[in-house]
């Protein structure tokens, strides 16, 4: 039988490779981004309330009103930005959803998409399955410790053509953990100002960010809200990555064309997971001790891996820290990776599987991802282990 298949370039995940691989060899999973600790007790209690209380059937298709309404509130309170729950807001099966259906609904055949590398493995697989052409665009790598990867916004307006129909951004961003500024914001106005590109901005880690001035959502800005897709997720903000409860929140003809993908992707969410969180997330506390939550841990990290032959770099936001290993090796990212979980039992994930081109020089940069949304136990016995690399 002859397969033409749709997405020929793509294989399996690295993620999905290298947490195999962790099981295999009885490493510490610091690869694949999810917590190894329970969400609240008062999450999981509500959740099986919602399930007792008979919500449990197909919930309406666009997510529960309540939970809109919450995300809603939400947003108005952190970003100045009021999206209306009924025409604005749609709860999706995780933020992968909302980006396959955002992309989908407004990228045509032959639509160029600027995607920022290093970026999340879906943004691509996203553009091809909608016929369009993703065009990449570097960010410059760190040259110190204390600096992070950053986007030259100059290489972006190069990239712009006629054809350009969406701008893929995702800040605070996996895997560098670079967060943005107001200069990035006026330059991603000037970008889109007087043109007719829309904007993807996921989001997920809006609540990880450890800078004084906090998130800085494209939703804080009137002019970049009214053209994009901003996207975010409660598996990242509750520890229930497993739950894969997301939501869209953008204009109404935006919104309109998501949800028509939307409703033939998967429909709807999870009923009782959607009445559990929307009752949880009216405390603005559960999702506002996320920075001091996580800053901890990351100390506890960073701490650990600079008294071995790792340099830990800096981690403005998310919960991943980027460490260079040229001190150990000058083997590429990914053969490092390998060879760190069977030798020290201990798993990450190279910085060049974030490439389009993860074999090339320009993608490899000796880096690798640790998640530390891992106990104290698990960080330091892993830390223990690479201690003796």
């Amino acid at each position: 039988m002859q397969l033409t298949s749709k997405l020929p370039n793509i294989g399996t995940t690295i993620f999905t490779v290298m947490s195999k691989m962790a099981v295999d060899h009885n490493a510490i999973n610091l690869g694949q981004g999810f917590p190894d600790f329970n969400p609240d007790p008062k999450l999981l209690a509500l959740m099986n309330q919602a399930m007792q209380d008979g919500h449990n059937q197909y919930p309406y298709m666009p997510g529960i009103d309540s939970l809109r309404q919450v995300v809603s509130d939400k947003i108005e309170a952190l970003y100045g930005h009021r999206y209306d729950k009924d025409t604005e807001i749609t709860v999706t099966s995780g933020a992968t959803e909302a980006i396959m259906a955002a992309v989908l609904s407004v990228v045509n055949q032959g639509d160029e998409v600027i995607i920022i590398e290093p970026s999340y493995d879906s943004y691509v697989p996203a553009v091809e399955l909608a016929g369009g052409v993703p065009v990449s665009v570097e960010m410059e790598p760190p040259t110190n410790v204390q600096d992070t990867f950053r986007v030259d916004w100059q290489k972006v307006k190069k990239a712009v053509t006629a054809k350009t129909r969406l701008l893929m951004l995702n800040f605070p961003h996996n895997p560098t953990g670079a967060v943005l500024s107001q200069q990035d914001l006026d330059e991603i106005e000037s970008i889109v100002d007087n043109s007719n590109i829309l904007i993807l901005s996921d989001e997920v880690y809006e609540h990880i960010v450890f800078e004084d001035q906090g998130h800085l959502s494209l939703a804080s800005r009137p002019m970049l809200a009214d053209r994009s897709f901003v996207i975010s997720s409660f598996g990242k903000t509750t520890h229930t990555t497993g739950w894969k409860i997301g939501y869209c929140c953008a204009p109404p003809k935006l919104t309109q064309e998501l949800r028509k993908v939307h409703q033939f992707l998967v429909f709807t969410v999870p009923s009782p997971m959607q009445h559990a969180l929307a009752t949880y997330t009216t405390d603005s506390q559960t999702y506002l001790k996320l920075p001091s939550f996580y800053r901890e841990k990351r100390d506890q990290l960073t701490k650990g891996l600079a008294k071995t032959r790792f340099r830990p770099y800096k981690c403005p936001g998310t919960f991943f820290l980027l460490a260079d290993y040229s001190a150990i090796s000058d083997a590429p990212e990914a053969e490092f990776s390998m060879w760190l979980t069977k030798e020290h039992g201990v798993t990450v994930i190279p910085v060049s599987a974030f490439y389009k081109n993860p074999d090339s020089q320009m993608a490899n940069h000796k880096l690798v991802r640790f998640c530390f949304a891992k106990t104290k136990e698990t960080l330091d016995e892993a830390i223990t282990r690479l201690s003796a690399v």
